[in-house]
């Protein structure tokens, strides 16, 4: 297995991470990145087996699990109690409760909230130009998961300060300051929902906490715990992803002259996850020993899968470094697969192929004023600004 090395909180990595990716494909389906001490699985088919494969999970085993520093624990009080850190039984459990409550009718009843938020957002944008990650990118997603989870929109602001804060833990550039941020936003954070969903035992309405607390009393239970950290999962990722997905598309779009409009909106959008995703690395736990692409895992070993690698293998794209929204449709890996594919990638979907062609269309001459930088933010990939003059 070829061995590379790469800081990825290196700042000509962070701007762009593909070539080193490029490196590491030209050795194989599996290389070895000396930084994080684990192979990466950096093809199309070893990222997808992967994700499909039953005998590599999320959950750490038992006897991988380490006691948590004292100073973290308000933050694992969540974590050990989300679906996407856990396998079955338990996963299958919690996210048959989401399903039964995240269903597609809800979701496809949301696009006329999602066009008017968006044009209201357009409308608030008078000036000359704008940075349309606080503008545009982040206030959407957020609003429309808060709409959907009935959590106050006034609340918005916080809600994305205690998701950032709780998300870098995942972040290669996580110090001491960065978890002492997460365990206090996890405590401020499960300190409101539960006083949240409490409000909503009492008064149930038409949203997704009612309907979820509607599930837990249909027989199989959810804990309190349970129930806060389901929500904290949802809002999290509800809208984290889609702020760097839009953040990232616009840009392209810009750089590449490409026009969105309702009728090229799908497989725009499918390119723009493809082309530059909002999470590159996502790792796994092997079970049994696993005998995969000439490497030999044993039981508690860790493998990560590169996303951001696997969306531009020449083997299945060609000429992948090239945005082409008329390429042939394969299946990116942006949203995972398997058994932890994303329960919101309808909702990321809608809210791209809506959102993007109503700014587009109310600014068509719209252009960057300057190049965007990346924010050191990996194992995700997102914007830091998206400063644009508006026409």
């Amino acid at each position: 297995m070829l061995h590379l090395s790469q800081d990825p909180t290196e700042p000509a990595f962070v701007q762009d991470p593909y070539p080193f990716y490029d490196r590491m494909r030209a050795g194989g389906d599996l290389c070895f990145w000396e930084d994080y001490a684990m192979p990466c699985a950096v093809s199309h088919r070893a990222v997808q087996a992967l994700l499909r494969d039953r005998r590599f999970g999320r959950e750490i085993p038992a006897d991988r699990a380490e006691p948590h520093p004292p100073h973290l624990a308000p933050f694992y009080a969540v974590e050990s109690h989300s679906m996407l850190e856990l396998e079955p039984p338990r996963h299958t459990r919690l996210r048959g409760h989401v399903l039964r409550a995240f269903t597609s009718r809800r979701i496809a009843a949301l696009g006329p909230e999602i066009a008017a938020l968006s044009q209201t957002l357009c409308d608030r944008m008078t000036g000359a130009g704008a940075d349309l990650l606080p503008a545009f990118c982040q206030p959407l997603p957020v609003v429309v998961i808060c709409r959907l989870l009935g959590v106050p929109e006034a609340m918005a602001p916080q809600l994305l300060a205690w998701s950032n804060a709780m998300v870098s833990m995942y972040q290669a550039r996580r110090d001491r300051a960065v978890e002492d941020a997460a365990a206090r936003a996890a405590a401020d954070f499960a300190s409101f929902l539960r006083g949240y969903v409490e409000d909503r035992r009492r008064a149930p309405s038409d949203d997704l906490i009612s309907h979820l607390i509607a599930t837990e009393d249909a027989g199989d239970r959810l804990s309190p715990d349970e129930l806060v950290a389901t929500c904290i999962l949802l809002l999290n990722a509800g809208h984290e992803a889609t702020v760097h997905t839009m953040g990232n598309g616009i840009k392209t779009l810009l750089e590449t002259g490409q026009r969105i409009d309702t009728g090229n909106a799908a497989a725009l959008s499918e390119e723009i996850l493809r082309f530059d995703p909002p999470l590159h690395m996502f790792t796994r736990w092997a079970y049994d020993t696993v005998e995969l692409h000439g490497h030999r895992f044993a039981p508690g070993d860790r493998v990560a899968l590169l996303l951001g690698a696997a969306n531009r293998d020449p083997a299945v794209w060609p000429a992948p470094h090239r945005f082409d929204p008329a390429r042939a449709a394969a299946p990116n890996t942006s949203f995972g697969a398997g058994l932890h594919f994303c329960v919101g990638a309808p909702l990321a979907r809608l809210e791209l192929q809506i959102a993007l062609p109503i700014l587009m269309a109310r600014f068509p001459a719209m252009r960057l004023d300057g190049a965007p930088r990346y924010g050191n933010l990996y194992h995700f990939h997102g914007l830091e600004a998206l400063q644009v003059t508006l026409r």
